[in-house]
């Protein structure tokens, strides 16, 4: 079998080096122990600024097994996990982070798992002991709510992981724009299993996602995969016709009681109450519009620059 790594890249020239030459001991040694024939390492630069580039068309020179796509511009990671894969070659495609907090050598666990009949095989995480207080309550937030929201997503899973190439095939077809990774593979089914592992302390360099971009990503699963904000905002809109109900008649119950007291109260709270949830709704309606304007204008994932070893034959 051939195994495809594919590794997106954004301003990571300080550990690049020692991501490589982890990953291509623990390809050889793969090789040699036959647990795999051939390989390739599929880097996706998505646009940095740093040396990043420069250092892995360096490392391309030197073998034509690693291979690199250059984006005109940053993308964002997910679009760069998507080019990467889409162009692999392998029988086994594994996706995994520059930043080598996910150990390469569970590549070889996994796949054992793909060679027992498991087209995917996600890696999890056991605990998140090394982050904070704060990310671990936002990471726990973050999957019940899209488990609420009715996405099908892997608890503790981020994208290390490996697909078959019937998955990536699949995965060729999909033909979306918003991208979300960690919710389109199990939508695509196919049998999977997992493995579990600690996760170490980034090499190197400073994380690329703050929380800005941890939100941002968050808001992105939520609405390409689900629908269920949308049904809140119907069932919201019902429980304020009922209030709208409760409170006429407790308007009239005073008219005829005699109980009526002059003010504004009572009208203007109502009011601005249905005005903010009108203008909020409004606005989570819109977000899936503009969703929908995105796709129907067939946009690119991603543009390629340069492209580095795609067309040079393996020695």
């Amino acid at each position: 079998m051939k195994l495809s790594v594919v590794i997106p890249v954004f301003n990571e020239d300080a550990v690049i080096g020692s991501t490589h030459s982890r990953i291509t001991g623990l390809a050889k040694d793969l090789c040699r122990r036959a647990v795999i024939g051939d390989y390739e390492i599929i880097y996706v630069d998505d646009g940095s600024q740093d040396q990043s580039l420069n250092i892995l068309k360096g490392l391309s020179a030197d073998s034509p097994k690693t291979k690199i796509l250059s984006f005109s511009r940053n993308f964002g990671h997910q679009r760069a996990l998507a080019a990467g894969i889409t162009h692999s070659s392998g029988d086994a495609v594994v996706s995994m982070d520059a930043d080598l907090q996910d150990p390469p050598e569970l590549i070889e666990e996994m796949i054992e798992k793909y060679k027992m009949g498991n087209d995917i095989v996600y890696a999890v995480r056991k605990e998140r002991s090394i982050d904070s207080m704060f990310k671990r309550g936002t990471a726990r937030f973050f999957y019940r709510a899209m488990k609420l929201m009715g996405v099908d997503i892997v608890y503790d899973h981020a994208d290390f992981r490996l697909i078959s190439s019937e998955v990536v095939a699949a995965f060729r077809d999909m033909g979306e724009v918003n991208i979300f990774l960690r919710g389109i593979f199990p939508f695509l089914g196919f049998k999977h299993e997992m493995v579990y592992y600690d996760r170490q302390e980034r090499a190197a360099g400073e994380t690329k996602y703050p929380l800005r971009k941890m939100l941002s990503f968050a808001w992105e699963g939520i609405t390409s995969f689900s629908i269920v904000p949308l049904r809140m905002a119907s069932f919201a809109g019902f429980l304020i016709f009922l209030a709208s109900l409760v409170l006429i008649c407790w308007a009239f119950y005073g008219k005829i009681a005699g109980e009526t007291i002059p003010g504004w109260t009572s009208i203007v709270i109502p009011m601005l109450f249905i005005g903010g949830l009108n203008i909020l709704f409004l606005g989570l309606i819109g977000e899936y519009i503009g969703k929908i304007y995105i796709e129907v204008k067939k946009r690119p994932l991603f543009i390629i620059k340069e492209k580095y070893n795609f067309d040079r034959s393996p020695q």
